[in-house]
């Protein structure tokens, strides 16, 4: 079986590729390295020993994606290409709208004219409104409060509206919350340079770029005045996508899933536990918040698990663990 990966190099796709080339997956990736660079498909094959194909090119470019598609006999697709700075995305909404919905767009067009009609979206936990009625349910109101959540949810009434058109698609929405940690052998984990993450800011304070970790807000309507977060380690998350590969193969549907802990964790309780784990001190400084975030989101992952058998294993402590030995050795790699 052929997959399809776009943004096939990011954080998330990354850890994902390496689960499914361990599970003999034939894949196919495609990049543009906007938030990546091409070293992550020499680790992706250190990892694995395993080959796949590469494409450099942007998703929005359907002479290169109709000529992907014509050299390869693709069965599924898994749509990660976004851009994804909340922050970001609230500066340059006009970027974000044009990149995220284009290159979609596209890849939708492309796919129908291929007859490729199962396919993996990669959303968000930013699509919810805010609401005090927690953990989220798929079933809980959505209204993004920024425009990367914005382009998001127009994918996702997008997808709803094409197997309204057309039932023979089969697409898994994935409302992803926050994903953390890196692989074991440290060979992955997310690019601090492209993150304005808590744990990217960790990375940059260890890595000697900022002094402080900066906690943008203290005024929450949380335990600790600080924002609470579903953090995920990105390695359960990347094998979630294995049982809903299963699903997507089998029925024509379209369905949508939380990917999460179920469990909120502050920022200051991220930050406690991380230095806890690893037996180091990091200084932090409150700031104002960053707009367009939310004082609390975690998910009721209960849905995934009575459908597809899937849960996380992995703790707050081995996201910290990881992270930590994922930095350590790459830092005298990092850019000067």
């Amino acid at each position: 079986m052929k997959i399809l990966i776009t943004g096939g190099t990011g954080y998330i796709a990354s850890h994902t590729c390496v689960e499914l080339l361990n599970k003999d997956y034939n894949l196919i990736l495609i990049d543009n390295f906007c938030n990546s660079n091409n070293l992550i498909l020499d680790k992706i094959k250190k990892i694995t020993n395993k080959n796949f194909k590469f494409y450099k090119t942007n998703l929005c470019n359907k002479r290169n994606l109709n000529k992907i598609f014509d050299e390869n006999d693709i069965d599924i697709v898994i749509h990660f290409a976004s851009l994804k700075s909340v922050g970001e995305s609230v500066v340059n909404p006009l970027t974000y709208y044009r990149n995220n919905i284009d290159s979609t767009l596209t890849l939708l067009e492309v796919m129908k004219k291929h007859n490729c009609k199962k396919l993996i979206f990669s959303s968000s936990a930013t699509v919810y409104a805010p609401s005090k009625i927690q953990p989220l349910l798929e079933s809980s109101p959505l209204g993004a409060s920024n425009p990367y959540g914005a382009t998001k949810i127009a994918i996702e009434n997008l997808l709803n509206d094409i197997y309204i058109s057309d039932s023979s698609w089969s697409i898994a929405i994935l409302r992803y919350f926050n994903p953390a940690g890196a692989h074991k052998s440290g060979l992955l984990g997310e690019e601090y340079k492209n993150s304005n993450s808590l744990f990217s800011s960790i990375s940059k304070v260890i890595n000697d770029k900022e002094k402080e970790v900066f906690i943008m807000g203290n005024d929450y309507d949380t335990y600790d005045k600080t924002a609470i977060r579903d953090y995920i380690h990105v390695v359960d998350l990347a094998k979630a996508h294995l049982k809903v590969i299963n699903r997507v193969k089998k029925y024509n549907e379209i369905d949508i899933y939380n990917i999460g802990t179920g469990r909120g964790y502050s920022v200051l309780e991220i930050l406690n536990t991380f230095m806890n784990t690893n037996n180091i001190k990091i200084k932090y400084k409150f700031t104002k918040r960053r707009e367009g975030d939310l004082p609390m989101y975690f998910c009721n992952p209960k849905y995934i698990y009575n459908k597809l058998n899937w849960k996380s294993k992995l703790t707050i402590e081995d996201m910290c663990k990881d992270t930590y030995n994922y930095i350590i050795k790459n830092k005298s790699k990092e850019e000067k």
